[in-house]
């Protein structure tokens, strides 16, 4: 390419997302690879560079509450609580769409997730875009997930036009997805923001039809090349690193600092299999907080790398 594929041209980034191409979004979660939620061919752009099933929905970002009004049917009064509360920042809400936004976005649902990310680059982005952006992570569907500029073009390359370089992403997981189409939200896909906390502000019921009405609810996902096994305390790794024949292996103990090691797991996955570690072992926090959503993606990691079971 003639032009540099990462930087902080926010004008740059601006003509090749009306143009159709696809740009490298800076979240506080994780880099999405965003494209004019508005055109067909843009958003067809983001499933073949990523490999990801047309069927799996996108989450739209937008820069505003008031504009995510605009892109449901019909705006519930969970979601105006959720959403006055927690954006911008890591928290998606799905709600009836309204007719103008793409079945191609939403995987054929009649519900769209939308979400107002807390990153100034993206927020600036959106504002001057004045509309809304398909953006899932920007990563091989099911690989791990990317929190750095450098992550988004080692994954892929010249099939992104440009990367916006915000840094590396405070939260560090995706965010957490309520579901406010139904009469009682469900939280669909714990992340950022606790379901204790969701609770504070509306009443929760239970998922009960199923997964893939949004994005990272597949058994497999978020996967490391390597071995990933899951233990529940310190001892039962060092049993199983003695009693294992290869000498590639790592533990990372996630219960110390869960917060801490939510914002570099990604990162901390990636760097194992570029020491070609053969086997990690991961000792997992308590599942409350943030540790809900950590054992979240660990248990989808673990099933979608060369380890099954656990």
């Amino acid at each position: 390419m003639s032009q540099q594929v990462i930087g902080n041209d926010v004008d740059r980034a601006l003509e090749i997302l009306r143009n159709g191409g696809l740009v490298g979004l800076p979240t506080e979660t994780v880099y999405g690879l965003a494209a004019d939620a508005s055109q067909k061919k843009a958003v067809a752009k983001i499933f073949a560079a990523k490999g990801r099933p047309n069927s799996h929905p996108l989450i739209v970002h937008v820069a505003s509450i008031e504009e995510a009004r605009n892109l449901c049917s019909l705006w519930p009064h969970s979601a105006e609580l959720l959403g006055s509360t927690y954006w911008p920042g890591p928290l998606s809400v799905v709600v009836n769409k309204a007719p103008e936004v793409l079945v191609e976005v939403t995987g054929g649902h009649q519900t769209v997730a939308l979400r107002v990310p807390g990153h100034s680059m993206a927020i600036e982005l959106l504002t001057r875009f004045k509309g809304g952006l398909a953006a899932p992570s920007a990563n091989k569907f099911g690989k791990v997930s990317p929190t750095t500029a450098q992550h988004v073009l080692d994954d892929l390359g010249t099939s992104v036009d440009y990367i916006l370089d915000g840094g590396p992403c405070d939260v560090g997981l995706e965010s957490t997805i309520v579901d406010c189409s139904a009469d009682t939200p469900v939280v669909l896909r714990p992340g950022g923001i606790s379901a204790e906390d969701i609770q504070k502000i509306v009443a929760l019921g239970s998922d009960e039809l199923g997964m893939s009405r949004a994005p990272g609810m597949l058994p497999a996902h978020y996967a490391p090349n390597c071995e990933l096994t899951l233990l529940e305390e310190f001892s039962e790794a060092i049993r199983m690193r003695e009693s294992s024949e290869t000498s590639t292996q790592r533990v990372i103990d996630a219960s110390i600092d869960p917060l801490g090691f939510a914002s570099s797991m990604y990162a901390q996955l990636r760097q194992c299999d570029a020491d070609q570690i053969e086997k990690l072992f991961v000792i997992l926090p308590q599942p409350i907080g943030i540790g809900l959503a950590i054992r979240d993606r660990l248990t989808k990691a673990a099933h979608g790398s060369k380890n099954q079971s656990h």
